[in-house]
Protein backbone atom coordinates (compact mmCIF):
# COMPACT_ATOMS: atom_id res chain seq x y z
CA UNK A 1 0.00 0.00 0.00
CA UNK A 2 1.19 3.43 -1.17
CA UNK A 3 2.13 5.52 1.88
CA UNK A 4 1.83 8.77 0.13
CA UNK A 5 -0.87 11.30 0.86
CA UNK A 6 -3.58 11.78 -1.76
CA UNK A 7 -3.53 14.76 -4.04
CA UNK A 8 -5.20 17.65 -3.01
CA UNK A 9 -8.33 18.57 -5.13
CA UNK A 10 -8.36 22.08 -5.97
CA UNK A 11 -11.59 23.68 -6.02
CA UNK A 12 -11.86 25.93 -9.62
CA UNK A 13 -14.97 28.15 -8.88
CA UNK A 14 -16.15 30.40 -11.78
CA UNK A 15 -17.97 33.93 -10.34
CA UNK A 16 -20.31 35.45 -12.92
CA UNK A 17 -22.58 38.62 -12.50
CA UNK A 18 -23.76 42.34 -14.17
CA UNK A 19 -20.97 44.18 -14.44
CA UNK A 20 -20.90 46.48 -11.37
CA UNK A 21 -22.89 44.31 -9.23
CA UNK A 22 -20.60 43.57 -6.76
CA UNK A 23 -18.80 40.56 -8.09
CA UNK A 24 -15.05 42.16 -6.94
CA UNK A 25 -16.05 43.36 -3.38
CA UNK A 26 -17.58 39.94 -3.21
CA UNK A 27 -14.70 37.85 -4.22
CA UNK A 28 -12.11 40.17 -2.21
CA UNK A 29 -13.91 39.75 0.75
CA UNK A 30 -14.83 35.97 0.11
CA UNK A 31 -11.01 35.20 -0.71
CA UNK A 32 -9.43 37.01 2.65
CA UNK A 33 -11.80 35.54 4.88
CA UNK A 34 -10.93 31.80 3.35
CA UNK A 35 -7.34 32.75 3.63
CA UNK A 36 -8.09 33.84 7.20
CA UNK A 37 -9.74 30.26 7.55
CA UNK A 38 -6.20 28.32 6.51
CA UNK A 39 -7.13 27.68 2.83
CA UNK A 40 -4.82 28.78 -0.19
CA UNK A 41 -6.84 30.66 -2.34
CA UNK A 42 -5.95 32.58 -5.81
CA UNK A 43 -7.96 35.21 -6.81
CA UNK A 44 -7.99 35.88 -10.63
CA UNK A 45 -9.32 38.56 -12.40
CA UNK A 46 -11.14 38.00 -15.75
CA UNK A 47 -12.68 41.10 -16.53
CA UNK A 48 -11.15 43.21 -18.97
CA UNK A 49 -11.69 46.17 -16.78
CA UNK A 50 -8.78 44.65 -14.63
CA UNK A 51 -10.45 45.95 -11.03
CA UNK A 52 -10.78 42.46 -9.59
CA UNK A 53 -7.86 42.75 -7.36
CA UNK A 54 -8.06 46.48 -6.58
CA UNK A 55 -10.30 46.33 -3.69
CA UNK A 56 -7.94 43.57 -1.82
CA UNK A 57 -5.00 45.51 -2.46
CA UNK A 58 -6.41 48.94 -1.29
CA UNK A 59 -6.78 49.99 -4.58
CA UNK A 60 -3.37 49.48 -6.16
CA UNK A 61 -3.73 48.25 -9.62
CA UNK A 62 -1.80 44.60 -10.56
CA UNK A 63 0.09 44.47 -13.82
CA UNK A 64 -2.36 42.17 -15.90
CA UNK A 65 -1.00 38.97 -17.36
CA UNK A 66 -1.52 40.19 -20.88
CA UNK A 67 0.41 43.45 -20.88
CA UNK A 68 3.40 41.88 -19.04
CA UNK A 69 3.34 39.47 -21.16
CA UNK A 70 3.76 41.56 -24.16
CA UNK A 71 6.31 43.76 -22.77
CA UNK A 72 8.54 40.76 -21.73
CA UNK A 73 8.19 38.92 -25.19
CA UNK A 74 8.94 42.36 -26.95
CA UNK A 75 11.99 42.52 -24.86
CA UNK A 76 13.42 38.85 -25.36
CA UNK A 77 12.67 38.30 -21.52
CA UNK A 78 10.52 34.90 -20.12
CA UNK A 79 7.56 35.91 -18.24
CA UNK A 80 7.71 34.47 -14.48
CA UNK A 81 4.89 33.90 -11.92
CA UNK A 82 6.06 36.77 -9.69
CA UNK A 83 5.94 39.46 -12.74
CA UNK A 84 2.06 39.02 -12.15
CA UNK A 85 0.99 36.93 -8.98
CA UNK A 86 0.81 39.32 -5.78
CA UNK A 87 0.02 38.39 -2.46
CA UNK A 88 -1.56 40.21 0.88
CA UNK A 89 -2.15 38.17 4.23
CA UNK A 90 -2.45 34.48 2.49
CA UNK A 91 -4.60 35.13 -0.96
CA UNK A 92 -2.92 35.26 -4.23
CA UNK A 93 -4.19 37.70 -6.73
CA UNK A 94 -3.57 37.99 -10.59
CA UNK A 95 -5.12 39.99 -13.31
CA UNK A 96 -5.53 38.59 -16.99
CA UNK A 97 -6.55 41.74 -18.90
CA UNK A 98 -7.67 42.77 -21.95
CA UNK A 99 -7.46 44.66 -24.87
CA UNK A 100 -7.65 48.62 -25.14
CA UNK A 101 -10.91 49.57 -26.11
CA UNK A 102 -11.93 49.31 -29.62
CA UNK A 103 -8.37 47.34 -30.46
CA UNK A 104 -9.29 43.82 -29.98
CA UNK A 105 -11.69 41.64 -28.50
CA UNK A 106 -12.12 40.81 -24.62
CA UNK A 107 -13.34 37.06 -25.03
CA UNK A 108 -10.78 36.15 -27.18
CA UNK A 109 -8.00 37.96 -24.40
CA UNK A 110 -9.68 35.96 -21.97
CA UNK A 111 -8.54 32.55 -24.24
CA UNK A 112 -5.09 33.85 -24.85
CA UNK A 113 -4.49 34.87 -20.87
CA UNK A 114 -5.79 31.23 -20.09
CA UNK A 115 -3.17 30.19 -22.58
CA UNK A 116 -0.72 31.91 -21.08
CA UNK A 117 -1.23 31.05 -17.44
CA UNK A 118 -1.31 27.35 -18.75
CA UNK A 119 1.98 27.87 -19.53
CA UNK A 120 3.41 29.20 -16.66
CA UNK A 121 2.04 25.77 -14.83
CA UNK A 122 -1.76 26.24 -14.21
CA UNK A 123 -2.72 22.81 -13.89
CA UNK A 124 0.01 21.94 -11.70
CA UNK A 125 -0.55 24.83 -9.11
CA UNK A 126 -1.44 23.60 -5.64
CA UNK A 127 -4.16 25.52 -4.09
CA UNK A 128 -7.30 24.97 -2.28
CA UNK A 129 -9.35 27.13 -3.87
CA UNK A 130 -9.39 28.77 -7.61
CA UNK A 131 -11.70 31.70 -8.05
CA UNK A 132 -12.35 33.49 -11.37
CA UNK A 133 -14.34 36.68 -11.67
CA UNK A 134 -16.04 37.07 -14.98
CA UNK A 135 -18.37 39.64 -16.65
CA UNK A 136 -21.42 37.97 -16.95
CA UNK A 137 -23.37 40.63 -18.96
CA UNK A 138 -21.18 39.83 -22.03
CA UNK A 139 -22.81 36.55 -24.15
CA UNK A 140 -19.29 35.73 -26.28
CA UNK A 141 -17.78 32.64 -25.75
CA UNK A 142 -14.19 33.84 -24.32
CA UNK A 143 -15.96 34.63 -21.37
CA UNK A 144 -17.83 31.23 -21.69
CA UNK A 145 -14.40 29.56 -21.44
CA UNK A 146 -14.83 27.47 -17.77
CA UNK A 147 -18.10 26.60 -18.35
CA UNK A 148 -17.70 25.66 -22.20
CA UNK A 149 -13.99 23.66 -21.34
CA UNK A 150 -15.39 22.39 -17.91
CA UNK A 151 -12.45 24.36 -16.75
CA UNK A 152 -14.06 24.71 -13.57
CA UNK A 153 -16.21 22.48 -11.03
CA UNK A 154 -18.92 24.88 -10.47
CA UNK A 155 -20.44 28.42 -11.19
CA UNK A 156 -21.00 30.91 -8.24
CA UNK A 157 -23.59 33.99 -9.42
CA UNK A 158 -24.22 37.18 -8.40
CA UNK A 159 -26.82 39.45 -8.62
CA UNK A 160 -29.12 41.86 -6.91
CA UNK A 161 -33.10 42.52 -6.88
CA UNK A 162 -33.16 44.41 -10.32
CA UNK A 163 -34.14 43.13 -13.50
CA UNK A 164 -30.67 43.92 -15.70
CA UNK A 165 -29.00 41.80 -13.17
CA UNK A 166 -30.79 38.90 -13.11
CA UNK A 167 -31.16 38.79 -17.11
CA UNK A 168 -27.64 38.24 -16.51
CA UNK A 169 -27.90 35.66 -13.91
CA UNK A 170 -30.29 33.92 -15.66
CA UNK A 171 -28.45 34.20 -19.26
CA UNK A 172 -25.59 32.38 -17.40
CA UNK A 173 -27.78 29.89 -16.00
CA UNK A 174 -29.14 29.15 -19.96
CA UNK A 175 -25.37 28.99 -21.02
CA UNK A 176 -24.63 26.29 -17.50
CA UNK A 177 -27.67 24.00 -19.06
CA UNK A 178 -26.96 24.41 -22.83
CA UNK A 179 -23.40 23.17 -22.20
CA UNK A 180 -24.52 20.37 -19.74
CA UNK A 181 -26.64 19.02 -23.34
CA UNK A 182 -23.63 19.05 -25.02
CA UNK A 183 -21.72 16.86 -22.20
CA UNK A 184 -20.51 19.50 -19.80
CA UNK A 185 -20.16 18.52 -15.94
CA UNK A 186 -20.25 22.37 -14.66
CA UNK A 187 -22.79 23.41 -12.51
CA UNK A 188 -24.36 26.23 -10.39
CA UNK A 189 -23.74 26.24 -6.92
CA UNK A 190 -25.86 29.22 -5.79
CA UNK A 191 -26.86 33.25 -5.78
CA UNK A 192 -25.21 35.69 -3.87
CA UNK A 193 -27.48 38.49 -3.46
CA UNK A 194 -25.46 41.53 -3.09
CA UNK A 195 -27.08 45.16 -2.13
CA UNK A 196 -30.15 43.42 -0.98
CA UNK A 197 -33.19 45.95 0.05
CA UNK A 198 -35.43 43.00 1.16
CA UNK A 199 -37.94 43.08 -2.24
CA UNK A 200 -37.19 39.23 -2.93
CA UNK A 201 -36.78 39.27 -6.79
CA UNK A 202 -33.12 37.41 -6.85
CA UNK A 203 -34.59 35.01 -3.78
CA UNK A 204 -38.09 34.32 -6.30
CA UNK A 205 -35.40 33.77 -9.68
CA UNK A 206 -33.16 31.34 -7.64
CA UNK A 207 -36.32 29.33 -6.30
CA UNK A 208 -37.74 29.16 -9.95
CA UNK A 209 -34.54 28.33 -11.42
CA UNK A 210 -33.41 25.28 -8.70
CA UNK A 211 -31.01 26.67 -7.08
CA UNK A 212 -29.74 27.58 -4.02
CA UNK A 213 -29.07 31.42 -1.99
CA UNK A 214 -25.92 31.03 -0.79
CA UNK A 215 -25.56 34.53 0.90
CA UNK A 216 -27.25 37.86 1.03
CA UNK A 217 -25.26 40.96 1.85
CA UNK A 218 -27.56 43.97 2.69
CA UNK A 219 -27.51 47.19 1.18
CA UNK A 220 -25.71 48.92 3.65
CA UNK A 221 -24.17 52.23 3.61
CA UNK A 222 -21.37 51.18 5.93
CA UNK A 223 -20.63 48.43 3.47
CA UNK A 224 -20.82 50.76 0.48
CA UNK A 225 -18.42 53.44 2.23
CA UNK A 226 -15.81 50.51 2.75
CA UNK A 227 -15.95 49.20 -0.73
CA UNK A 228 -15.62 52.81 -1.86
CA UNK A 229 -12.39 53.03 0.08
CA UNK A 230 -10.98 49.73 -0.76
CA UNK A 231 -10.81 48.41 2.48
CA UNK A 232 -12.05 44.79 3.31
CA UNK A 233 -14.39 44.03 5.58
CA UNK A 234 -14.34 40.24 5.29
CA UNK A 235 -11.99 39.23 8.34
CA UNK A 236 -12.45 37.39 11.63
CA UNK A 237 -13.76 39.75 14.19
CA UNK A 238 -15.13 42.55 12.16
CA UNK A 239 -18.72 43.00 12.00
CA UNK A 240 -19.22 41.27 8.54
CA UNK A 241 -16.76 38.57 9.65
CA UNK A 242 -19.68 35.98 10.35
CA UNK A 243 -21.56 36.87 6.65
CA UNK A 244 -18.23 36.20 4.90
CA UNK A 245 -17.63 33.22 7.14
CA UNK A 246 -21.32 31.46 6.65
CA UNK A 247 -20.54 32.34 2.94
CA UNK A 248 -17.32 30.80 2.43
CA UNK A 249 -18.78 27.19 4.43
CA UNK A 250 -21.88 27.75 2.09
CA UNK A 251 -19.64 27.77 -1.21
CA UNK A 252 -17.03 25.12 0.09
CA UNK A 253 -20.05 23.00 0.27
CA UNK A 254 -22.17 23.35 -2.57
CA UNK A 255 -22.56 20.88 -5.13
CA UNK A 256 -23.08 21.76 -8.38
CA UNK A 257 -27.10 21.50 -9.29
CA UNK A 258 -28.19 22.09 -13.10
CA UNK A 259 -30.45 24.99 -12.94
CA UNK A 260 -33.47 25.60 -15.04
CA UNK A 261 -33.43 28.90 -16.26
CA UNK A 262 -36.52 31.34 -16.96
CA UNK A 263 -38.05 32.33 -20.09
CA UNK A 264 -38.08 36.03 -20.41
CA UNK A 265 -41.73 36.28 -19.91
CA UNK A 266 -40.81 34.43 -16.57
CA UNK A 267 -38.27 36.46 -15.49
CA UNK A 268 -39.96 40.10 -15.92
CA UNK A 269 -43.39 38.02 -13.95
CA UNK A 270 -41.03 38.60 -11.04
CA UNK A 271 -41.35 42.24 -11.08
CA UNK A 272 -44.18 43.90 -10.81
CA UNK A 273 -46.35 45.07 -14.04
CA UNK A 274 -45.45 49.10 -13.44
CA UNK A 275 -42.04 48.23 -13.34
CA UNK A 276 -41.21 46.50 -16.69
CA UNK A 277 -43.70 48.93 -18.77
CA UNK A 278 -46.83 47.51 -17.18
CA UNK A 279 -49.66 46.74 -19.95
CA UNK A 280 -48.03 47.64 -22.68
CA UNK A 281 -49.08 46.14 -26.41
CA UNK A 282 -47.05 45.09 -28.93
CA UNK A 283 -48.78 46.76 -31.90
CA UNK A 284 -47.34 45.28 -35.13
CA UNK A 285 -46.24 48.20 -37.92
CA UNK A 286 -46.92 48.22 -41.33
CA UNK A 287 -45.55 49.30 -44.79
CA UNK A 288 -47.62 52.30 -44.55
CA UNK A 289 -46.45 53.08 -41.33
CA UNK A 290 -42.85 53.16 -42.91
CA UNK A 291 -43.43 54.45 -46.30
CA UNK A 292 -46.54 57.09 -46.07
CA UNK A 293 -46.26 57.78 -49.85
CA UNK A 294 -46.31 53.75 -50.79
CA UNK A 295 -43.65 51.43 -50.56
CA UNK A 296 -42.55 50.62 -53.74
CA UNK A 297 -41.67 46.40 -53.91
CA UNK A 298 -38.35 45.37 -55.02
CA UNK A 299 -37.04 42.12 -56.46
CA UNK A 300 -34.85 40.22 -53.41
CA UNK A 301 -31.58 40.38 -53.60
CA UNK A 302 -31.12 36.77 -52.52
CA UNK A 303 -29.43 34.48 -54.35
CA UNK A 304 -31.06 31.64 -55.38
CA UNK A 305 -28.73 28.68 -56.82
CA UNK A 306 -29.90 25.95 -59.21
CA UNK A 307 -29.82 21.99 -58.43
CA UNK A 308 -27.03 22.58 -61.74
Amino acid sequence: MSSEQPAKETQIIAIYGKGGIGKSFTLSNLSYMMAQQGKKVLLIGCDPKSDTTSLLFGGRACPTIIDTSSRKKAAGETLSIGDVCFKRDGVFAMELGGPEVGRGCGGRGIIHGFEILENLGFHEWDFDYVLLDFLGDVVCGGFGLPIARDLCQKVILVGANDLQSLYVVNNVCSAVEYFSRLGGSVGVAGLVVNKDDGTGEAQALAGQAGIPVLSSIPADDEIRRKSANYEIIGYPGGPWGPLFEQLAQNIAGAPPVMPQPLSHDQLLGLFKSDEVGGEVELVPATPEDMCPQGATRKPSLEIVYDDT
